[in-house]
């Protein structure tokens, strides 16, 4: 890890991953405070969601192919200027819809980051490393969402809203100065526009049988995963009363095994190989970690409650605290498990073609479908059913997910075959 942090154009790319992964975070824990503060029901805080992936939804395709044939650079600095933005304007949230609003310009700026920093490390990193880099750059997004929920949680609490997105401007734009020194003009290259991406380039891509069931897994998956995202904070807050440090705390539980494990099973898939034992083994305990979730209204008073001080703020970790903080660093160690393995299979499918961007666009294109429908669809069911069954439809999908990565991958005779091969 020490060698990788010498890097200096690892340490850019990796201050665009903390940035956004902090300000994703904090932000998270915001919306739990304007569901609050707003009232709103569930298909609105579903929204809250939908309407951050519908815009990345819609510019990705493009954006993958202005990545693979423009100044990936560029990108990131322009990025990291629209999240400022964002920052900027939170501070006059009026009502839910000004919250939908600023939700679809962060997505167009969390988009530019994810994808063009994704990109920029499969391209520059050493073949035999890939796993390696990708483990490492998102183990620093996750200290970094750790970060944002313990530090964001905390001035969220501590100081409100305006602090604490001036904290979040000052980190990016920390970022940005780091890229602009340290990186590359151009990184990775340019590939020919009339060759890179485009619809030829993504139908080859999507000939790809493992690409066909890395996208399948990826739509059913991202359902289940994105309702967790919004709807765990909103449950916390609007079930139990726990505060923003209390919320923090929470997901800090996931971040914390993520951050923690992450780089090392990106160094265990470049060893062992079979990287989709890996995409389903994560999936699989996601699912069992979600269904846990609704299980800490039953805890909730039948675990003595205990308050922790520090700084002059009190804490109070009730059973229904524990039980999710538990749930979520269940969900933490399963992403460490899929992540670094889902990523460089994307990656190794994208250099067939010279078109990494353009494979990292299928991938966070299949994301950004479930991302649309999963917490419109799961805060409908919270509304007119029960929090308990919109939990267990989210963990159902992931199993959906899972089931349907297994059956297309192994129905196919590719060479990465996900029973006999001894090796990739």
């Amino acid at each position: 890890m020490g060698s990788l942090f010498r890097n200096r154009e690892f340490v850019a790319l990796s201050a665009t991953a903390f940035a956004r992964s902090q300000a994703y975070s904090t932000v998270l824990i915001a919306l739990a405070l304007y569901a609050d503060l707003f009232g709103t029901t569930g298909f609105v805080e579903g929204l809250f969601g939908t309407s951050f992936a519908l815009a990345q939804l819609l510019i990705v395709l493009p954006l993958g192919r202005a990545i693979d044939t423009g100044n990936a650079k560029r990108f990131l600095l322009g990025g990291l200027a629209v999240n400022v933005a964002v920052f900027v304007a939170f501070v006059f949230v009026q009502n839910p819809v000004d919250v939908i609003l600023l939700r679809i310009v962060q997505g167009v700026g969390a988009s530019v980051l994810w994808l063009t920093g994704s990109a920029v490390v499969g391209e520059i990193s050493p073949g035999d490393s890939m796993g390696r880099w990708f483990g490492f750059y998102n183990q620093v997004g996750a200290f970094s969402s750790l970060a944002g929920d313990v530090v964001g949680g905390y001035l969220l609490f501590a100081y409100g809203f305006t602090w604490t997105y001036l904290v979040l401007s000052a980190i990016t734009i920390g970022a940005g100065l780091l890229v602009f020194v340290f990186l590359r003009d151009s990184p990775g290259g340019q590939a020919d526009p009339a060759a890179a991406t485009g619809v030829e380039r993504l139908r080859s891509l999507l000939d790809r049988r493992l690409i066909q069931s890395l996208v399948a897994f990826r739509l059913a998956f991202s359902i289940g995963k994105m309702s967790v995202i919004i709807f765990l904070p909103i449950y916390a807050r609007t079930a139990f009363g726990v505060s923003a440090l209390g919320i923090g705390g929470i997901l800090a539980g996931g971040k914390l095994t993520k951050a923690l494990l992450q780089g090392w099973m990106g160094e265990l898939t470049d060893r062992v190989g079979h990287k989709p034992w890996f995409v389903a083994g994560g999936a699989l305990l996601y699912a069992l970690g979600t269904a846990a979730i609704p299980l800490a209204s039953v805890v909730q008073d039948a675990v003595p409650t205990v308050r922790l001080s520090a700084l002059g703020h009190t804490l109070v970790v009730t059973g229904a605290v524990l039980t999710l903080f538990l749930a979520y660093s269940v969900l933490g160690v399963a992403d460490s498990l899929r992540l670094p393995a889902s990523m460089a299979l994307f990656v190794e499918e994208g250099e067939r073609f010279d078109s990494v961007a353009s494979s990292m666009s299928l991938r966070s294109i299949s994301w950004k479908v479930g991302q649309v429908v999963g917490p419109a669809l799961v805060g409908v069911i919270k509304d007119t059913l029960s929090t308990l069954l919109a939990f267990w439809t989210a963990a159902g999908f992931v199993l959906l997910a899972t089931m349907v990565f297994v059956v297309v991958y192994a129905r196919e005779n590719v060479s990465e075959t996900l029973f006999t091969a001894p090796g990739d």
